[in-house]
């Protein structure tokens, strides 16, 4: 089995009420709606990283102002030639607040849409987990910078 690490970016967005999500399309086409960042590149600072992914993503500049913790997932994926990867995802969550920039889709990437929606509508729509995880850090803002894991 192959040990892959991912680290990625991502920032939580909240203003009037609203989260700004992206619907990540997966390679089966399933669509749900995510937070937008990513994974950083070689060398790159995660803020950048979340910066540069949230731009490329929505079209939006945005400003960090808060790191709101860290998530780790551990997933077991099939691979080629029947082989599986023992895949963790660290994910860091900062709060970002909106500062230039118009709203847009994403064109030839990992998401198709972009849009605000409703906080208390996020429950209804098809979605990760980390949607839920980046909203609660957003809510309770851990002094660990960890949400309790669920089930």
């Amino acid at each position: 089995m192959n040990a892959e690490l991912r680290v990625a970016a991502y920032a939580v967005c909240v203003r009037e009420e609203k989260v700004l999500l992206v619907r990540w399309v997966a390679r089966d086409g399933a669509k749900r709606w995510t937070l937008p960042g990513g994974g950083l590149e070689h060398g790159e600072d995660p803020l950048d990283a979340v910066v540069r992914e949230v731009d490329e993503e929505t079209g939006y500049a945005v400003e960090p102002v808060q790191l709101l913790g860290l998530d780790s997932i551990r997933r077991r994926y099939p691979r080629r030639l029947g082989s599986f990867a023992d895949f963790q995802g660290l994910r860091i969550v900062y709060e970002a607040k909106v500062t230039g920039g118009e709203l847009r889709n994403e064109t030839g990437g990992s998401t198709d849409l972009a849009a605000w929606h409703r906080l208390d509508a996020v429950a209804d729509l098809e979605r990760v987990e980390l949607v839920d995880t980046g909203l609660e850090l957003w809510r309770a803002r851990p002094s660990t910078g960890r949400v309790e894991q669920r089930g």
